[in-house]
């Protein structure tokens, strides 16, 4: 125990004296924090209209106007012809295109039906899909309030109806930065804890320290433990920093309990630190084990459910997500912020966590033991 005390207080000491490391692991996450969350928005507004209108008449108007107040959509380009507002998308104007054609009006009061043509620029299938969508739910309230307006009900309606009412479940104002926020914080909690301890044995590699260590009474594992222990400490007030952020900043208040978020985090911490730890028993510079932490990262964080339902990926995909540890606790801080889910509730992800924290920092024990001599 003495040696392990001494192991930890020499790494403490030596974080402290490298002031670039606490600018990264405190000021760098923290400013991500506050910016990314209003970048990463799943509903898309403001979408460039451009309409064609060869009808001119009060319903064309008010379709238009029906449109414009939805607040999707921005009046962009009013021409008189197709190739008129063709040219609009071509010059990245707009975005959409609704041609009304004439008789429009005479056409849905005579005949009972009127037909409309909407153009979407593809490029950016995700945009064009909702703008598409939108514009298609619109119409069809439109169409309804049209109908309602020329049918005369009777007193007592004689046909039964059926009302249909529907409640969003733990989200209900549809707040996106209340989904997004939990998730962003693991990926920048991953993402300090894996490079830093992916640099650790590197840098005393490269500093000729390891040498010393290496002839030393201490033991392997105390070793390990004496590299994990204060990233592991740096992480957890990382954590409990963007906790705050998201509280005072967001307003976003866990329906669950923090000491279910921390037991988790702690597990986790310890699987993220552990891989970091074999990645730099492999790598002979800081700069190998970084380019190294850094793709493996990156496809933990894109695997992870974060801005892709798991659930939407292919089925190859999602097998692999069953062994990303960033997967699992993206899905647990969501379900314990907007759910309120216990201990109980997420014993299956508590027991994937501990198998992957074994398997990578015993590996990372065995690795060192067998290139260290």
């Amino acid at each position: 125990m003495r040696a392990l005390k001494f192991l930890l207080q020499k790494e403490l000491r030596q974080i402290s004296r490298d002031p670039s490391i606490i600018r990264i692991l405190f000021i760098m996450p923290m400013v991500q924090l506050l910016i990314l969350p209003l970048a990463a928005d799943y509903e898309i507004k403001n979408i460039n209209l451009g309409v064609v209108d060869h009808d001119h008449t009060e319903y064309s108007r008010k379709l238009v106007n029906k449109i414009i107040s939805s607040g999707y959509f921005r009046l962009k380009d009013y021409s008189a012809t197709f190739p008129q507002g063709l040219h609009a998308i071509e010059q990245d104007k707009t975005d959409l295109i609704l041609e009304i054609p004439s008789q429009f009006e005479r056409n849905l009061v005579k005949e009972n039906e009127a037909t409309l043509f909407v153009a979407v620029n593809a490029i950016n299938g995700v945009k064009a899909g909702l703008g598409g969508a939108y514009i298609q739910g619109i119409i069809q309230n439109y169409n309804q309030d049209i109908r309602l307006q020329w049918i005369q009900y009777p007193r007592f309606d004689p046909q039964p109806t059926i009302q249909v009412t529907s409640s969003d479940w733990y989200n209900p104002n549809m707040n996106y930065r209340v989904f997004m926020v939990p998730g962003i914080l693991v990926m920048l909690v991953t993402m300090i804890g894996s490079s830093f301890a992916a640099n650790n044995i590197v840098r005393e590699k490269e500093m000729g320290t390891i040498e010393q260590i290496n002839v030393s009474p201490i033991k392997k594992i105390q070793f390990i433990l004496g590299k994990l222990i204060p990233f592991w400490m740096l992480a957890i007030t990382v954590l409990t920093m963007g906790l705050l952020i998201a509280r005072l900043v967001y307003g976003i208040v866990p329906l669950g309990h923090y000491i279910t978020i921390y037991i988790f985090a702690s597990i986790y911490l310890l699987a993220i630190l552990g891989l970091g730890l074999l990645l730099s028993t492999y790598a002979q510079t800081q700069q190998q084990s970084m380019l190294v932490s850094f793709f493996i990262t990156m496809i933990f964080n894109l695997l992870s459910g974060l801005y892709t339902p798991i659930e939407s990926m292919p089925g190859w995909a999602q097998i692999i997500t069953k062994f990303n540890p960033v997967s699992y606790f993206i899905e647990v801080m969501r379900m314990v912020v907007l759910k309120g889910s216990g201990l109980a509730d997420i014993r299956y992800h508590i027991f994937a966590l501990l198998g992957f924290a074994i398997f990578f920092n015993s590996w990372a024990i065995l690795n060192y033991r067998k290139r260290s001599g």
